[in-house]
């Protein structure tokens, strides 16, 4: 247990802006990605809203009174607060007084029953021709988009000038994120044997851009190429030998700038957007791109265990929750089969039935 000290958060007295605070310089075991997602509630929501209360005296209805107002705001696109922010933010208040529990600063967590609305999942929805008039027409778009096969393909004719564009290939095929795309040096790659190997990721920081482990064990995978992305791979390579000189190394990032440092996520991100809209394409996010991968997997008849292991999901239930949208020739081919099945059983009855009339 922590000694009670003056200058120790845990004495009594002291609010629960100075516990947060100490609490979060604790946490050095953390993912730096989760620590800064910790800090970011802790500074935005949490002391803001409840940091002057007494950590001994905090109770529940203070934690219902912060996400009561929380429910009411607007975030700065003029949004409400997602129900899965709200969640989060739950989650590291919990952590938090946990520890204090764990110290014996409280008897019990009191956001331990604080309730909230069921985060809603936005599920991809294909740009179909009628999506896309809606769109022109009044900017109707849905959450979550996905690209049919013709558009992905419009999209990489057009972007196959930007410097980029193995990257945007590799992430639209294969389905990285962009932080395991930003990642990748030229060890994870074998080119002989069109595998790569994703076992890090690139992350913003306090401190700066770092490599961490993937995003969960499972995102630690084999990712197989196809033969027209290893050509490009490649010639990609030879292309930043050629740019790099003496200063090219296996141990160096695949898609990196002009002075051989990897390139951002977050540029990729700005980068990409710019691309579609130049494209005249319905858009789409970055992470879309991930969407489609899948949605076009299952489509051409990639089992959903093979979809599931592309893309790094730790369940097969996650995959078959978020892509039960997919392409529309996929129902189109069901409804195909099923009318089939019945009218051939239609067929064979009314044969038999023509031959006992006989």
């Amino acid at each position: 247990m922590i000694a009670a000290d003056q200058n120790d958060p845990s004495a009594r007295g002291y609010t629960l802006a100075r516990w947060l605070r100490h609490w979060l310089e604790t946490q050095h075991q953390l993912r730096s990605s989760t620590r800064e997602a910790y800090a970011d509630h802790v500074r935005l929501y949490l002391i803001p809203y409840l940091g002057r209360i007494e950590l001994a005296e905090l109770a529940g209805r203070d934690i219902a009174r912060m996400f009561a107002v929380l429910v009411g705001r607007r975030n700065r696109y003029g949004e409400p607060i997602a129900s899965s922010t709200l969640h989060r933010i739950r989650a590291t208040l919990r952590a938090a007084l946990n520890a204090a529990v764990r110290e014996g600063l409280l008897a019990s967590n009191p956001a331990r029953m604080i309730r909230l609305p069921a985060p809603r999942r936005p599920y991809p929805q294909v740009w179909t021709e009628r999506r896309v008039v809606a769109w022109r027409r009044s900017g109707e778009r849905p959450a979550v988009a996905v690209w049919t096969a013709e558009q992905l393909a419009e999209f990489l004719a057009f972007a196959r000038g930007d410097l980029l564009y193995p990257l945007w290939q590799l992430i639209a095929l294969r389905g990285l994120r962009r932080g395991e795309a930003a990642g990748l040096r030229w060890v994870d790659l074998d080119l002989d044997r069109r595998e790569l190997s994703v076992s890090r990721q690139l992350v913003h920081t306090d401190d700066g851009l770092i490599a961490c482990p993937p995003k969960t064990a499972a995102s630690r995978r084999i990712v197989a190429l196809d033969p027209k992305t290893v050509r490009l791979l490649r010639r990609h390579e030879q292309a930043q030998r050629q740019l790099l000189g003496e200063a090219w190394n296996e141990s160096g990032p695949i898609f990196a700038r002009g002075d051989g440092a990897p390139v951002r996520p977050d540029y990729l991100t700005v980068r990409f957007p710019q691309l579609v809209q130049a494209s005249n394409l319905p858009p789409i996010r970055l992470h879309d791109l991930r969407h489609g991968t899948a949605t076009l997997a299952l489509a051409s008849g990639s089992d959903l265990r093979v979809v599931q292991g592309t893309l790094g999901h730790g369940s097969i239930v996650v995959t078959s929750d978020i892509y039960t949208s997919v392409l529309p020739e996929v129902y189109h081919q069901s409804a195909q089969a099923i009318a089939q099945l019945v009218l051939a059983s239609t067929r064979k009855t009314a044969r038999k039935t023509r031959k006992l009339a006989a």
